[in-house]
């Protein structure tokens, strides 16, 4: 009996470690937050930063996105028993409690630390109306008619994280700021579509839950090509050829939302996103 419980102890330690690990970056919801992180990323390159502070700015973002993650799944976890949720790791019990804990603590300090490298109006803007945003969202704004403000404000002031920490602190172009919120606020609607039922059973009414699911999938269509809109006709001068090439790909995308259903439509903003920031990049 001795021999036979070594290897019964040893196999499967090893194995839920690395599953636990991947079940924590599912808690963090991964997807948004790279996306996030890509945006702020291709902006610091393209800025006039360094190649040192461009980092730093996109860890700053990045251990911001994964706190809001983190914290997500932990509020909304008793909510997310009650509807039998299957795909959060914290619910089927596939990732203790206690390391969603710890990651986002570990992260938050992270966070802190890495946006005070590259400047105080930066780290201000990205803790506060970034970070802060989304944890403001998770915490109650979710469920009231002012769901959508976090992400209008958070997406919105993502390029001042960037432009603030230059060398010439200063606030993005208004244009850009508005190509954020609109992307922001049309991602919100589309991601919050798949879980609407659920959300109603357990008390959460949000933007989307109270127009409806229709209607919110036509706003965010009209708010995605909105941003591309301004992405292409933002800058000083007169748009290139690409640059209306890239504006009509968008807004194809954009209406891809109004005939699919699921996450497509969710994967569709996030594809106009990537879209507009090839625009934002090069324009500077």
């Amino acid at each position: 009996m001795t021999t036979s419980a070594v290897p019964a102890r040893s196999g499967p330690r090893a194995r839920p470690r690395s599953g636990r690990v991947a079940a924590l970056l599912a808690a963090a919801h991964g997807g948004p937050a790279l996306a996030v992180t890509t945006i702020a990323g291709l902006l610091a390159v393209r800025s006039d930063l360094g190649a040192t502070d461009a980092m730093l700015v996109t860890a700053a973002v990045l251990t911001g996105q994964l706190t809001i993650g983190w914290g997500n799944d932990l509020r909304d976890l008793p909510r997310d028993r009650a509807v039998g949720r299957t795909d959060k790791p914290l619910v089927t019990g596939a990732l203790p409690v206690r390391w969603v804990v710890v990651a986002l603590g570990t992260s938050a300090v992270a966070c802190l630390v890495l946006s005070g490298s590259v400047g105080w109006r930066s780290a201000l803007v990205n803790v506060v109306l970034g970070a802060g945003a989304g944890h403001a969202y998770n915490l109650g704004l979710k469920a009231t008619w002012w769901s959508w403000a976090p992400y209008a404000c958070a997406f919105g002031t993502l390029p001042s994280v960037v432009t603030l920490a230059g060398p010439d602190p200063a606030w993005a172009p208004a244009w850009m700021t508005a190509a954020g919120a609109l992307l922001g606020v049309g991602a919100h609607l589309l991601n919050t579509l798949p879980d609407l039922d659920d959300d109603e059973r357990t008390g959460v009414r949000g933007l989307p839950h109270r127009i409806g699911a229709t209607p919110s999938r036509v706003l965010a269509a009209a708010l995605l090509a909105g941003a591309s809109v301004a992405a292409v006709l933002g800058p000083a001068g007169s748009p290139p050829a690409w640059a209306w090439a890239t504006l009509a790909l968008a807004v194809a995308l954009a209406a891809v939302t109004l005939v699919t259903r699921g996450r497509t439509p969710f994967r569709a903003a996030v594809a106009v996103a990537l879209l507009d920031v090839v625009l934002l990049v090069a324009a500077g």
